[in-house]
Order: structure tokens, then C-alpha cells, then sequence
């Protein structure tokens, strides 16, 4: 039997500061009808790269250097991640700000037109890897029911002589309204999308598991975990929230309010409301591995609005 620790972490937009083979400061004004080219000092035209009209810049150094001494303070061996660029970026990430902790890194493109996807850092060999991106819902049989992608990932001991676990990271739909939407109507979409996301990840996992089976639901969900919209997968699959007794790796910053529970990994404050503190990265454990859980953990931020990343890393610890 041996101890081994999964966690996942968002990094809070892990971009790259290349744009493809260029790099620029800021885009040109638009002019109507006309599609702007950059030129650099080499003759050929770079694409570069843009989110509904901005450009998309690498994180800055310094809070890259936050997030990467925060997972390098703890001794995990599988790490979740969301919202890094691409399998490039995780790998320099891992190679130049990680010190190569983990030997293995995956990462596949998923749907999201903001460029953010979800990926996996390991000690442990991989086995299988599966990406669920085209998955649609029966209401919705045309359209890809992720916005970035579910990523099935299989564990192998370290002799990869047999399968521990399967992991399926996920980030689930965001809850951001543009300013220019009707809130309520937003709202609706939003619950609605991100259940029909539960319910497409329980058929997903029904599929693929037995009763038997050892897996793990784990990323970031944008809701709470008692919300109802994520119980197609909780409820439905009969699972155990790995962090309902996480520990504190310190005590929260004084606010007003407190925090109620030491069990959230997300603070957001509305302007001229109280702050809310969320569990939105969450940690899932099949049936099978329920009683393999040695200790749970939140790596607890030093700032109020993060160090980073708005959210805190969380990780479990199995004997297996």
C-alpha cells in the first residue's frame, strides 16, 4: 500500500507571453471593413492572438512564480489544472517554473474560444487518455456541451504494471455575465448548461465505471458542492466529497465576514455586497476509493483576492 496525493488547482489564465512567433504591446485601433495585419522585423505577417477584440498577453511573471511556489510547496503527485493555454505552456511551465517536478503533462485542446483548457501534471505513468470534448447533450445534439473539455486520464502504478485510477478534470461553465446581458436570462442559460455538463459527465463515467471501479470527479465546477445542478454526477453516482474535512494549510485573511467553513477555494466579493467563499474546486471520490482517504487539504492564499490565481489549490491524500 502506498500514499499518494491528488489535487487541482485553476491557475488563473496560464498564457504564454509569445503570441505565436511575435509578440506586441497592444492592437491597433480597428477600422470598420478592414482586417489589420502586424508586421514585425521579419518580412512574413504573425497571427497573434485576440479574445472579442483584445489581445490575449502571457501571465505576468511574478504571478506565475506565485502559483507554481504554491504547488511546489506541497508533495503532490497528480495535479488538475485549468485554464492553461496549451500543452506548450504546461510543459515550459512545469519544466522552467516547477523545476520538472512532474515527468509526465497532458493537455488537449479543447472548445473554449478563450483559450483556456484543462490539463494534468504527474509523477505517475499515464495510461489511457480520452477527451470528451465533442460530447453533446440529447437537448442540444449539435453543439459540444463543454466549453473547454472533460479530460479522462488514466493512472498507472509506477511499474505500470496496473491501472490505479482514472481522473476526469473538469471546468465547468462559468458564471461571468457580460455587462451587456440580461442578467436573469443569463443567469438561466448559465444553470442550465452547466447541469446538462453534470448530466453529461454522469452518463460519461455510467459508461465507462462499475460500482467497482476506482475514479476521480475532480476540477473546477463553478458552483458549490451541494449545489443541486451537480448532482446528476455527486448524487447520481453515489459519490464522497473528498473535502468535507479539508484542513487549512493556515487561517484565512481577516475579512468581514469571515468565512463560515474552512471548506471553500473561491472568494468572490460584488461590488457594495459581502464577500461569498465558494468550494468551486472540488474533489470527488468513486465508492471504491471512498475509504481510502487518509487526509484532505486547502492550500490557504495569503491575499484575499489571491495569489496568482483567485483560487486555492486543494489535494487529497490516498492509500492505495
Amino acid at each position: 500500500m502506498e500514499e499518494i496525493t491528488i489535487g487541482t488547482f485553476n491557475l488563473n489564465n496560464l498564457f504564454s507571453r509569445y503570441n505565436f512567433k511575435g509578440a506586441i504591446e497592444k492592437l491597433q485601433p480597428e477600422k470598420a471593413g478592414l482586417t489589420v495585419e502586424y508586421k514585425f522585423t521579419d518580412p512574413e505577417i504573425y497571427r497573434i492572438r485576440t479574445y472579442k477584440g483584445n489581445l490575449v498577453k502571457g501571465k505576468p511573471q511574478k504571478d506565475t512564480e506565485k502559483i507554481a511556489q504554491r504547488i511546489k510547496e506541497r508533495q503532490i503527485d497528480i495535479l488538475a489544472v485549468q485554464e492553461v493555454e496549451d500543452i506548450d505552456t504546461l510543459r515550459f511551465f512545469n519544466k522552467e517554473y516547477l523545476d520538472g517536478q512532474f515527468k509526465y503533462q497532458v493537455l488537449v485542446e479543447g472548445n473554449d474560444d478563450r483559450l483556456i483548457d484543462v490539463g494534468l501534471l504527474s509523477s505517475y505513468p499515464i495510461g489511457g487518455i480520452t477527451s470528451w470534448q465533442k460530447a453533446t447533450h440529447p437537448l442540444k445534439p449539435n453543439d459540444p456541451v463543454f466549453g473547454r473539455d472533460l479530460l479522462e486520464v488514466e493512472i498507472l502504478n509506477k511499474d505500470r504494471t496496473a491501472s490505479l485510477f482514472t481522473i476526469y478534470n473538469n471546468h465547468l461553465k462559468s458564471n461571468y455575465i457580460p455587462y451587456n446581458e440580461d442578467e436573469e436570462e443569463a443567469e438561466l442559460t448559465i444553470k442550465e448548461r452547466r447541469q446538462q455538463q453534470a448530466e453529461t459527465i454522469a452518463r460519461i463515467v455510467q459508461s465507462k465505471m462499475t460500482e467497482a471501479s476506482t475514479y476521480i470527479i475532480l476540477g473546477d465546477m463553478n458552483d458549490s458542492h451541494d449545489s443541486i445542478l451537480l448532482e446528476p454526477f455527486t448524487k447520481g453516482l453515489n459519490l464522497t466529497n473528498a473535502l468535507a474535512n479539508a484542513q487549512e494549510t493556515s487561517p484565512p485573511k481577516k475579512d468581514d465576514p469571515m468565512p463560515t467553513s474552512p471548506m471553500w477555494t473561491h472568494r468572490f466579493k460584488p461590488s457594495g455586497e459581502p464577500a461569498r467563499y465558494e468550494l468551486y474546486d472540488q474533489i470527488w471520490l468513486s465508492p471504491a476509493l471512498k475509504d481510502k482517504l487518509k487526509e484532505a487539504w486547502i492550500g490557504r492564499r495569503k491575499n484575499l483576492t489571491g495569489d496568482g490565481s483567485d483560487h486555492d489549490p486543494a489535494w487529497v491524500t490516498l492509500q492505495i
